[in-house]
């Protein structure tokens, strides 16, 4: 209960910050529909001439396109206003002042912000899911079951990007490896059918982008096999474990700005 009280300061704090300057939610939004439609318009470049992705119609891959978006609106909410700060918190030496603090430091850097610039992304991947939806016959529990792991997807980006956000403890300047990172995910907009064999492995078992977005719209399909929900949920486990203890491990060579 004492970090959901931390939480809702901080958060009630960041948007009444954030809220002040109302015209970026309307550049926001106009940008969000603005990737919306060209990713719309490149998958449309694949379907226009009755090609599909093996075993996809152009709705089931909207819902792809869907859970690609919900994604992008999750990091744009919470991910990259927080993990991209650890970045600064290390370069001007206030991460002194984070671990100085009676609370989870991983907590407090994963969570002191968010930006509400973001939400666009979350609507508009939600219509998208629920007109594909409609068109494809998908029921409640077809969305309450890609509901796991499409969390297990969140806690695994997660994972990944807070322990990129770490090594700045070692090299400071990490921008580019973050933007790497969230070039990489963009496969995620189309099935992972969509890629050669080689691009499939690697997108599955090194950076596992199809764990993000294909197995959860198969799960919403109905058509995904329990090892796949299994596998996302080792994995996101697994990585938020990882996550926690390489944060302990980087912090052993942190030098604080007063030492």
């Amino acid at each position: 209960m004492r970090y959901l009280d931390v939480l809702r300061l901080l958060w009630g704090a960041a948007l009444a910050a954030e809220l002040e300057y109302r015209v970026n939610f309307v550049l926001a939004t106009i940008t969000s529909l603005g990737n919306l439609s060209g990713s719309l318009f490149g998958l449309f470049l694949f379907y226009r001439t009755d090609y599909t992705f093996e075993g996809w119609s152009w709705d089931e891959a909207l819902v792809v396109l869907g859970v690609f978006t919900v994604l992008q609106g999750f990091s744009s909410t919470f991910l990259a206003p927080n993990l991209n700060g650890i970045v600064k918190h290390v370069q001007n030496g206030t991460l002194d002042f984070v671990l100085l603090k009676p609370i989870s430091s991983q907590f407090w850097l994963s969570s002191n912000t968010l930006s509400p610039w973001g939400l666009p992304d979350l609507l508009f991947g939600g219509v998208l899911i629920g007109y594909a939806g409609s068109r494809l016959g998908i029921g409640i529990s077809d969305y309450l079951l890609s509901a796991v792991p499409i969390l297990f997807g969140f806690i695994s980006l997660y994972s990944l990007w807070f322990m990129l956000g770490a090594t700045s403890i070692w090299f400071v300047k990490i921008y580019n490896v973050t933007e790497v990172l969230r070039g990489l995910l963009e496969a995620g907009r189309y099935p992972m059918v969509a890629y050669p064999t080689a691009y499939r492995f690697f997108f599955t078992f090194v950076i596992p982008v199809a764990f993000l977005t294909t197995v959860p719209a198969e799960a919403m399909l109905g058509r995904v096999q329990l090892g796949w929900i299994v596998g996302a949920g080792v994995l996101a486990l697994g990585l938020l474990v990882i996550a926690r203890y390489f944060w302990g491990f980087a912090l052993r060579f942190y030098t604080s700005a007063s030492s």
